[in-house]
C-alpha cells in the first residue's frame, strides 16, 4: 500500500489506559474503523455491588456505518469481555484466532448471541481486509495459548500492535513467537508500535512457561503423600497441562473445580490445545474413591476473589471440598495490583486450617520485561511509540525505553483514554477528545446504576439510614400515627432507645410546627423532618446517616 502523505490515520484508545482491564482501541482511516480488543475491568473497591465494568463505545454508535467489526488479540477477560453487552448494540463482525474464538463463543452461547454474531476464525500468518485496512495476524506467546500481534496496514502507514506478549523461546504449546515477522514489517517502516506495558518496570526477561513445570515436578515430588490443591488462572491452559503432565507422571487423579476453568478446559480440550491422558480427569464426585494423597484439585481462586472455589473451601462454605491440615496448597499466580489483601486472607484462613500454602516459584507472567521490550522495538523500528496497557507509570516506564533506544521525547505519547492521535508519516499530535467512560453492570442491570446510585449506596455503607414514618389524615392533616423511627446500619436501637426516644420527639416538633400553619405543603414537611434530624443527629454522634420521611394520608 502506497503511503499518503497528507492522510492522517487517527487511533482512538476507547479504554484500557490508565489502568489494568477495559482495553478496547478505535483505528480510523476516511471511512473505516476497525476496532481491537473490547475488554471489561473489574470494579474498584468503592463501586459497591457491581460485577463488572465495561467501556462507554458511543463514540463507535455514533459512527456505527464506518465500523467494520471486532478484532481480538488474545481470550483474556480484559480483552474480550465486554462483547456480549456491546454485541447487543452493535451487531458486527468477529475476527480472532481459534482458542480466542472459542472463548468468545462460550460467552455468546451464555447471552444468546451465537445466531446473529458473524465469526471469523483467523491463522497466524493469515491477512483480512476490513474498508481501507488489511490486518495481519501475528504469532506472540502469553499466559493463554493463540495470542497474537497485529500489523494494520493502512495507506497513512504500518501500525503494530502487539497485544499482551512475552517473548518465550520454550512455549509449553506451539511455536515461539515469530520474531523473524516482527523484524520483516520492520524492514517495510513501520509508523508506530503500539506496545504492551504492564512488565516495562522490571528488568532483565520474563521466564518461560516451561519452568513453572519443573517447578511443579519438585513440589509434586516432596509431597508424594499429600493431596494437593492448585489455584491459578482459568484461562492459563498451558499451566493446566502442566499440571496435568506432573499429576500423570505421580499417578495422580485431577479434578477441575470453579465454572470458568470448567467452561475453559472443555474449549481447550475439544479445540486440541490441550492433551488430557485418558482416566486422569475426573468428576468431583469421584474424589470419594480415591485415597488424598492421590488427587490434584485445579481450583479458581488464585486473586482471593470471595465466589471463587478456593477462596469457598478456606471459608468451609464449598459444598464437596474441604481442606485437611495434609493439604498442600499452591498459589500459581501473583495477586493483580489491588488484590494483595484478598490473596493474604485466603492464604491466613488455609495456613489456620494447617494447610501447607506454597506462593512463591510456581509463576511466570505472561507479559513481556524491559529487555523482550527493547528486542521488539529493535525489531520493529518504529518512527512513532505509543505504550498501551497500563496504569500510567508502567506506560512512563514503557516510553522511558523506546526513547533509551533512539525515538526521540516528541514522537513518544503516552495517552488517555479518549485522546485521538492523528498519524501521518510527517506528524503526529493528539487532536481531539472522544466521549469515553465506564459502564456498570449489576446483575442483569447494564448502565443503570450510576455514579448517584453509587454516591447512595457508600453514604449508606458509611452511615446507615433513618426513616420516619407518619401518617395523616387526609383533608385535615391531623396526626393518627407516629411519627416511628426505623433505623438500619445505623446505630443498635435496643442499645440506644434513649436516642432514639429524643429524635421522635424531635420530629414531633418539627410536625407541630409545620402542621400549625395554614398552609401544609407536603414537600416542605418533609425537609423540615430531614433537617432537624440531621441537625440533632450530627449533634448526638457526629454522623450524617441518609434520613428518608415517609408520610402516608388515610380517609378516616
Amino acid at each position: 500500500m502506497k503511503k499518503g502523505t497528507n492522510r492522517k490515520l487517527r487511533i482512538i484508545p476507547l479504554g484500557g489506559l490508565e489502568q489494568i482491564g477495559m482495553n478496547i482501541t478505535a483505528f480510523e482511516y476516511e471511512d473505516s474503523i476497525v476496532v481491537v480488543d473490547c475488554g471489561l475491568a473489574f470494579p474498584e473497591d468503592d463501586m459497591l455491588g457491581i460485577d463488572l465494568v465495561i467501556p462507554d463505545v458511543t463514540y463507535l454508535k455514533d459512527n456505527i456505518e464506518k465500523v467494520k467489526g471486532f478484532v481480538i488479540t488474545h481470550g483474556h477477560e480484559d480483552h474480550i469481555g465486554a462483547l456480549p453487552y456491546i454485541l447487543k448494540d452493535l451487531n458486527l463482525p468477529i475476527y480472532a484466532t481459534k482458542l480466542t474464538m472459542g472463548i468468545i463463543e462460550n460467552k455468546l452461547k451464555e447471552h444468546n448471541l451465537m445466531r446473529s454474531t458473524r465469526r471469523k476464525v483467523v491463522q497466524h500468518g493469515q491477512s483480512i481486509n476490513l474498508g481501507k485496512f488489511r490486518i495481519e495476524f501475528i504469532k506472540t506467546n502469553h499466559s493463554i495459548q493463540d495470542a497474537s500481534a497485529l500489523a494494520i496496514y493502512s495507506p497513512a502507514g504500518i501500525v503494530v500492535h502487539t497485544g499482551d506478549f512475552k517473548v518465550d523461546y520454550t512455549p509449553v504449546f506451539g511455536d515461539a513467537i515469530d520474531l523473524q515477522r516482527f523484524g520483516e514489517i520492520g524492514k517495510k517502516g513501520v509508523l508506530a508500535l503500539m506496545s504492551d506495558s504492564t512488565n516495562a518496570e522490571r528488568k532483565g526477561f520474563t521466564q518461560s512457561e516451561k519452568t513453572v513445570g519443573i517447578t511443579f515436578d519438585h513440589i509434586f515430588a516432596e509431597h508424594q503423600n499429600r493431596r494437593i490443591i492448585i489455584a491459578t488462572f482459568a484461562s492459563n491452559v498451558d499451566r493446566v497441562q502442566q499440571i496435568i503432565n506432573s499429576a500423570y507422571k505421580y499417578g495422580r487423579k485431577v479434578v477441575v473445580e470453579g465454572r470458568s476453568m470448567v467452561n475453559i478446559i472443555s474449549t481447550a480440550s475439544e479445540l486440541g490445545y490441550l492433551n488430557v491422558p485418558e482416566h486422569t480427569l475426573i468428576e468431583i464426585d469421584e474424589m470419594r474413591n480415591y485415597p488424598p494423597e492421590k488427587m490434584v484439585l485445579i481450583t479458581t481462586g488464585s486473586q482471593g476473589e470471595s465466589m471463587a472455589a478456593l477462596s469457598r473451601m478456606a471459608a468451609d462454605v464449598h459444598r464437596k471440598v474441604s481442606i485437611q491440615p495434609n493439604d498442600t496448597i499452591i498459589f500459581s499466580s501473583n495477586p493483580i495490583p489491588g488484590n494483595e489483601k484478598s490473596v493474604s486472607r485466603v492464604i491466613n484462613e488455609l495456613s489456620a486450617k494447617g494447610a501447607n500454602v506454597i506462593f512463591q516459584d510456581a509463576h511466570v507472567s505472561g507479559h513481556a520485561c524491559q529487555e523482550e521490550l527493547k528486542l521488539i522495538y529493535s525489531l520493529v523500528r518504529p518512527k512513532y511509540a505509543i505504550p498501551v496497557h497500563g496504569e500510567y507509570r508502567h506506560l512512563k516506564a514503557n516510553s522511558e525505553i523506546a526513547m533509551s533506544l533512539g525515538i526521540p521525547k516528541e514522537n513518544v505519547f503516552i495517552l488517555q483514554s479518549g485522546d485521538v492521535l492523528e498519524l501521518s508519516d510527517d506528524s503526529a499530535k493528539v487532536a481531539d477528545k472522544v466521549h469515553t467512560g465506564a459502564i456498570l453492570v449489576d446483575g442483569l442491570g447494564v448502565g443503570d446504576v450510576g455514579n448517584i446510585v453509587l454516591r447512595d449506596r457508600q453514604h449508606l455503607a458509611q452511615d446507615g439510614i433513618i426513616i420516619v414514618v407518619m401518617t395523616l389524615e387526609k383533608g385535615t392533616n391531623r396526626l393518627l400515627a407516629g411519627p416511628d423511627i426505623v433505623s438500619r446500619g445505623f446505630v443498635y436501637v435496643r442499645e440506644s432507645e434513649g436516642l432514639m426516644e429524643e429524635a421522635r420527639q424531635v420530629v414531633s416538633d418539627v410536625l407541630d410546627k409545620c402542621l400549625s400553619g395554614r398552609y401544609v405543603d407536603w414537600n416542605r414537611i418533609k425537609m423540615s423532618i430531614r433537617d432537624g434530624m440531621n441537625d440533632y443527629i450530627w449533634k448526638k454522634t457526629k454522623r450524617r446517616p441518609m434520613i428518608i420521611p415517609i408520610i402516608m394520608d388515610v380517609e378516616v
